[in-house]
């Protein structure tokens, strides 16, 4: 089974999947006039962070403190997971990421401990429901410092968990993380979770044959990698890396990529030499970025839009800012940017996307709300 049709069967499995023609502007052509959408508040949260779909269609989002809900018709649910004695929100920590496996029989979730250890935990579901009882520590990293903690997970079109982790944070990536292929920060890392104890490494990680680098790492060179996303119809992979004081990056692989990838931090800060770095000679420079002059200061990766609601958004990648707020879009072919738009609305202080098992994008912003992007 190739990797496209791979994604396909999986995302058969997780929703009943919209129809997902790609809509791209030409390199010739210019960007088209941005679609008219609007942001319909549908919760209210305590510092929304992640979110993940969940069984029967259902959209789990997740709370820094250490909280975990599900937004249904009335909003946010009471707690159906709350680990909020075990971790901190001081400096960047907290509950940061989750994720459901393919067939929803297991929930993970990505946390800093109270010592900042960041930390993936599995539990097993049972006709919807987190089994407490079953929980079990699958992968834990140390961090040096509070921020720079990355922590998005998501399972990846071939069903292996793919985990972000920042460069171990402070300014300026101190310990030369980015680039150490001997550890696991500053990475994209690529698990089997169910496969071994307490994880197993896939057979065709691009390092595995390496004996001066991690098996678990898929791709390196990032800083604080915050959010990610695959693309629902063709697998690619995208990746929001946040600057450190002049450029945001917006990062892409295909869905045939073997991994192995060295997006250049921190000798590159985006396209650029960062503080006289020599650019690698494997560089994989960003699709996107933008410099801090007005457009924002901390990227917030989104996905690419697969959903029915807003025709002409189809195949366009939906991301922000954090200090902007504004949504933009990215028209894509072939992994060349041909378009960027802007939406023309705004979330507040964005903290995080999810996306529905329709195709549709929620946005989670700081101050608390949680909303449904849809056509204006």
């Amino acid at each position: 089974m190739n990797l496209r049709t791979r994604t396909s069967a999986i995302v058969g499995v997780i929703c009943l999947a919209a129809s997902l023609a790609l809509t791209t502007a030409s390199a010739e052509e210019p960007a088209t006039a941005a679609p008219a959408v609007a942001l319909t508040q549908v919760g209210t949260a305590q510092n929304p962070i992640a979110g993940a779909p969940g069984p029967g269609g259902s959209l789990w989002v997740a709370e820094r403190a250490g909280t975990v809900r599900v937004l249904g018709r009335q909003g946010l649910g009471a707690p159906v997971l709350d680990i909020s004695a075990e971790t901190t929100t001081d400096g960047e920590r907290g509950l940061l990421g989750i994720a459901f496996n393919p067939t929803y029989t297991h929930f993970y979730i990505s946390f800093t401990n109270l010592e900042g250890t960041s930390t993936i935990d599995e539990f097993a579901v049972r006709k919807g429901r987190i089994q407490p009882s079953t929980r079990r520590t699958v992968l834990t990293q140390t961090q040096p410092y509070s921020n720079h903690n990355g922590g998005d997970i998501k399972f990846g079109p071939d069903g292996y968990l793919y985990i972000a982790l920042g460069d171990g944070g402070s300014g300026g990536d101190p310990h030369g993380n980015g680039q150490n292929l001997d550890t696991l920060l500053g990475k994209m890392l690529r698990i089997d979770p169910r496969g071994g104890t307490p994880y197993a490494i896939p057979a065709d990680n691009p390092f595995v044959a390496d004996p001066n680098a991690r098996d678990e790492i898929w791709a390196y060179g990032l800083r604080n990698p915050w959010r990610f996303s695959f693309d629902a119809d063709t697998g690619d992979l995208l990746i929001g890396d946040v600057g450190q004081s002049d450029w945001e990056e917006i990062d892409w692989a295909p869905a045939s990529s073997k991994g192995g990838e060295n997006y250049g931090w921190s000798q590159m800060e985006g396209t650029h030499s960062f503080r006289g770095g020599v650019e690698p000679a494997n560089h994989v420079p960003p699709v996107h970025e933008y410099d801090r002059t007005g457009l924002g200061c901390s990227v917030t990766g989104g996905f690419v839009y697969r959903g029915e609601a807003i025709p002409a958004l189809k195949g366009q990648y939906v991301y922000g800012d954090y200090c902007d707020g504004t949504l933009r879009t990215l028209e894509m072919e072939n992994g060349k940017v041909t378009g960027v738009n802007d939406l023309g609305v705004s979330g507040g202080e964005l903290l995080s996307f999810a996306q529905g098992c329709n195709g549709e994008l929620y946005v989670l912003a700081q101050a608390g709300g949680v909303f449904r992007l849809g056509p204006a």
